[in-house]
């Protein structure tokens, strides 16, 4: 990929993004349209500047929560589908239920999960809540990963000896990078949307993240700072997943046909 091909995938949704904002603010003046309806990117940015410490703090909460969550989930998941990969009898026995855990609405469980833990540790709940949505797929994708390990260089890792180990730590677990860094890529976001939505069920209690603060905006009609705590929602996500698709692509740059650059 040529530096002019980088600077347009660079300036082209810059440029997009631009007119759309532009197209917005002229709308909602040239039709008049209310505040509490759709307010003016000005007014949001506005909001954002007057809120911008209570905001940064519930953004604290939240981004908190979730990388907690997706630690958990990391460690959790990428070690329970190590065990599956040695024992069929293991996987066979709990994969369907983490299969339910995965299928199981988040939104229906939070006031169980709430009260079982307490109203008055309610951002432990929402740990419980954003680990359960991040966990499955970086169960599921590093499984797989390890499972697909070739067979042909398994028999020759066992026909010269190796031990379990060997053949884990040096076939199986480089073969399922790929996989486990998707995985991740894909639990980073679920992780920030199981926190959001945990919260939303969960209520306030001792939590003040941004979801409650679109809550309570929303409650108040404050229609420009319910805007603005989604804008930080969204870059928050934006974040995650870019600073995961780097981390994927800085591990497998030098040998990964997913990530080796290739003139086209």
């Amino acid at each position: 990929m040529n530096e002019s091909s980088r600077l347009l995938r660079i300036v082209v949704p810059i440029a997009v993004g631009i007119a759309f904002l532009l197209l917005w603010e002229g709308s909602v003046r040239y039709f008049g349209v209310r505040e509490f309806l759709l307010p003016a990117p000005t007014r949001i940015a506005q909001s954002l500047i007057e809120n911008f410490g209570s905001l940064m703090g519930s953004l604290w909460i939240t981004l908190r929560i979730t990388i907690v969550a997706f630690f958990l989930a990391c460690v959790g998941g990428v070690g329970l589908a190590i065990l599956f990969s040695q024992s069929r009898a293991i996987e066979m026995a709990l994969f369907p239920y983490a299969v339910i855990l995965q299928v199981t609405p988040v939104i229906a469980i939070a006031p169980l999960i709430l009260i079982w833990v307490g109203f008055d540790r309610t951002q432990l709940a929402l740990l419980i809540l954003a680990w359960i949505v991040a966990f499955f797929p970086i169960l599921s994708n590093t499984t797989l990963g390890l499972l697909s390990a070739d067979h042909n260089l398994r028999d020759l890792f066992r026909l010269y000896g190796a031990t379990r180990w060997q053949v884990l730590t040096e076939l199986q677990l480089p073969s399922a990078t790929p996989y486990m860094l998707a995985g991740m890529k894909i639990s980073g976001g679920l992780a920030l949307i199981g926190t959001v939505v945990a919260e939303f069920a969960a209520g306030s209690g001792t939590s003040t993240g941004l979801a409650w603060r679109i809550v309570e905006a929303g409650n108040r009609l404050d229609i420009p700072k319910m805007f603005a705590a989604l804008l930080l929602l969204s870059l928050l996500g934006i974040t995650i997943f870019f600073g995961l698709a780097w981390v994927e692509h800085s591990l497998l740059k030098r040998w990964h046909e997913s990530a080796i650059r290739r003139e086209r």
